[in-house]
Parts: C-alpha cells; structure tokens; sequence
C-alpha cells in the first residue's frame, strides 16, 4: 500500500506553510498528498457560527481551497481531500496511522498552535505512530538548498536510533542533501560505571573515543544502504538539546526520536523533541521509536 504524506491544515499561516512543505515533499519521493481538516460542529452563542451544514460547508470549501494552492504549483501532484470528524488529537492521530509522514504547522518559540492548542499537540506527537513534521509560517522552498543539511539526534543503541535515522537518510537521499549525525554526551556520575563498561571504555581510549565509535556503529548499516549520502559525524559534550540547537542553523529539517511518556501531568514526548519543537527555526520531523 503506498501511503501518502498527509497535511493537516485549519486555514492558519502555519498550517499552509506546513502543507506546502507536506506538497514539495510529496512531489520529491512520488507519493500522493493528502489534506485532512479535523473537525467537530461546534455552536456558539456569542457569535454567528452558522449551523453544522453550514460549518461543514466552510471546511470543505477551505480544504478545496488549501488544495488549489498546491495543485497550481504542482501540476502533477495527486491530491486528496478529506474532512475528519472527531477531536482534533483523535482525528489528526488517526490520520498519522495512515500516512508516510504526517505535516502540521507549528508557531516555534511557545506552544504549537493550530490543531494544537495546549495538550492536543503533545497528545498528537506522542500517540502518532508515524513521523510528525511541524513547519512554522516562516518556511521557504529556498531553505532547501545544497549546503543546507538534515541534522538527526543519535542516543543509545543504533536500535534507539534507527527510526529517526532512517527517516533522516531517506529524506537526505530524496533532496540530495547531507546528513549531520549528532551523538551529545555528558560524564555520568561514578556510580554508574559497571566493571562491564569501564572494561569497554578502556578498549575505546576513553569517553569521546567511545562516543564516537558508538555514532559509527549506528550509522554504519545506512551508511551502506545509502552510499551517495554525505554524512558528517558530530560528537559533542553536551546535553542533547543544547548540541542539536547549537547546528541547528545548518538545517533544513531536524529529526528526533520520541519515546513517549506518560506522567500524572500527561503525556510527555522528551525534553530533546519538546526543546526542538520550541526553538529550532527550522521543521522539525519527530519520529516514533520502533
């Protein structure tokens, strides 16, 4: 089944620049696009909302709209459209499931916004089991350029990783572009070492050394499976947010893992992902670990 990329718009600046990032890319790998607007009937008293034919009237004809605005440019595109029904977090989750990657518009520098008032855009992220890019109003075609590359985040075990790598190098290979790997690394404290990993630290010639060849190892089988792709191994003290905002500025998207968790607050989606969503002036792509 081929899936497509599919954009979830509302009519915000945010969300057409994120379906019109979602229609370059669609173009890019040869996949159809497809534009939901989640969508419940909601009456109100203090204004004149029109009744649920009405509203549903409005939807449709915005989605028709949002649509024109990318078929114009790409002529050749397949383009679909559909009306969700449901909570915009239930709807938009739902709509990930069925997509290659699932694109929403995001404010940066403070909460995403859109479909993603307050929780819902945690809910979102957190439940999709598909990768979710948000695109801020800012987002040009022209930020796609050579020199500018993908930075991917690295942690733990290649497995830890391999979601979010494998998203990044497809990504690279379809726009010809660099992958920067980025591994941050802190000193644990004493109690951690293990007489296991001080043994595997003193075969690598200490912490970075080890750091580095433990970015290697997870990079190793795409760098295989995509040879033409130039990648850049980055390995630096840090915490990981600090270190992926400090390259930020040579990205033209930046891919995270996510681990959900869950607390008595809710769900969480990572401080590393939670900081790339509200800083990194570029999209950023968080991709469900395996």
């Amino acid at each position: 089944m081929t899936r497509p990329i599919t954009a979830g718009v509302d009519g915000s600046e945010e969300s057409l620049a994120g379906l019109a990032w979602a229609a370059r890319e669609a173009v890019r790998r040869g996949l159809p696009l497809r534009v939901v607007h989640a969508w419940r009937f909601q009456q109100h008293d203090a204004i004149d909302a029109g009744d649920e034919d009405t509203q549903a009237q409005w939807v449709r004809d915005g989605l028709a709209e949002a649509a024109r605005s990318v078929t114009e440019k790409h002529p050749g595109l397949e383009v679909t459209t559909d009306v969700v029904e449901g909570t915009p977090a239930e709807a938009l989750v739902a709509a990930a499931a069925e997509a290659e990657t699932l694109v929403l518009g995001s404010r940066g520098h403070g909460r995403v916004i859109g479909f993603l008032l307050g929780s819902v855009g945690q809910q979102v992220i957190a439940g999709a089991t598909r990768p979710v890019v948000l695109v801020r109003s800012g987002d040009q075609a022209s930020n796609e350029v050579a020199g500018h590359e993908i930075v991917v985040g690295q942690q733990g075990d290649p497995e830890d990783s391999a979601a979010a790598l494998r998203f990044a190098f497809e990504t690279a290979a379809a726009r010809g572009a660099a992958v920067r790997a980025v591994r941050a690394w802190t000193l644990p404290p004493l109690f951690a070492y293990s007489p296991g990993s001080l043994k595997l630290l003193d075969e690598a010639g200490g912490l970075e050394p080890y750091e580095k060849k433990a970015l290697a190892d997870a990079l190793k089988p795409w760098r295989e499976r995509f040879p033409d792709v130039h990648v850049v191994e980055h390995v630096e003290m840090g915490s990981g947010g600090q270190v992926l905002l400090s390259v930020a500025g040579r990205a033209q998207l930046m891919v995270v893992g996510r681990r959900a968790h869950r607390s008595a607050v809710g769900v969480r989606i990572g401080s590393v992902a939670h900081g790339m969503l509200h800083h990194a002036d570029c999209p950023v792509a968080v991709v469900p670990h395996e």
